[in-house]
């Protein structure tokens, strides 16, 4: 297929685009800075600048690029470190996720792309009751905390406007697996927060195998796989959002 990846240029893209390529599949990646091409060249993949929040762009980039499957993985999450001021922290995602994902959906009805696997999250979304191990029919927090409620709001946005739509929103857990990654060093200067008693679970996944648990999604023209831990997939599942690692 050809595959156009919005947000190439960043920890899931650049791990994804090689998995494409092994597949088959020839591969538009986008960035929002021109210093990013020759690394999504070197990785085999058409670059493409764009900005995700610009409607006008995104129907041309759509339309230029003439892709049977749209992957969306726009964030702009480098050097996040504040926990404390989540919404503030997560404001530039957040739009992302609400406005982006909007206009991506109409370019890509625009040009009849019928296929759209979209970046959700999972972690700490959940309403506290039940077993620690998450599943997609366990329901969300509905009063999440007063400095995130802007955050996960947008994420249940992407959630529903992607499925809504008859597509398929992954949730992935908290990412690691980058040479630069700042969880170590976060956890080292005490940074990472102990809530409660300290008896809460943060589901991971390394960046590898959310990019390997992606690529497979773009198989079902429906609903997706269910994503078990790590990569391994279960049979396919009526639902159209799923989680990608321990949820």
């Amino acid at each position: 297929m050809r595959v156009l990846v919005i947000g190439a240029s960043g920890v899931i893209g650049t791990r994804l685009v090689p998995q494409l390529r092994q597949r088959g599949h020839e591969v538009t990646g986008t960035s929002r800075t021109p210093g990013k091409a020759g690394r999504l060249r070197a990785l085999a993949a058409e670059p493409l600048m764009l900005d995700a929040p610009d409607a006008r762009a995104v129907r041309e980039a759509v339309a230029a690029a003439r892709p049977d499957a749209i992957i969306y993985q726009s964030t702009a999450l480098a050097g996040l470190s504040d926990f404390r001021h989540f919404d503030a922290s997560f404001a530039a995602t957040s739009r992302l996720r609400t406005e982006g994902t909007d206009i991506m959906l109409a370019a890509a009805r625009e040009a009849a792309v019928a296929r759209i696997v979209a970046q959700s999250y999972a972690c700490h979304r959940y309403a506290r009751q039940g077993g620690p191990v998450k599943t997609e029919d366990d329901p969300l927090d509905p009063t999440p905390p007063a400095a995130a409620r802007q955050a996960f709001a947008a994420l249940t946005h992407i959630d529903e406007a992607v499925t809504g739509a008859g597509r398929i929103a992954l949730r992935y857990g908290s990412f690691y697996g980058d040479p630069g990654d700042g969880w170590p060093n976060l956890m080292r200067t005490r940074k990472v927060p102990v809530v409660g008693d300290g008896g809460g679970v943060w589901s991971h996944i390394h960046l590898h195998d959310a990019a390997a648990a992606t690529v497979p999604a773009l198989d079902h023209g429906g609903p997706a796989s269910v994503i078990e831990p790590h990569t391994s997939m279960s049979t396919i599942n009526s639902r159209s959002f799923r989680c990608v690692g321990v949820c």
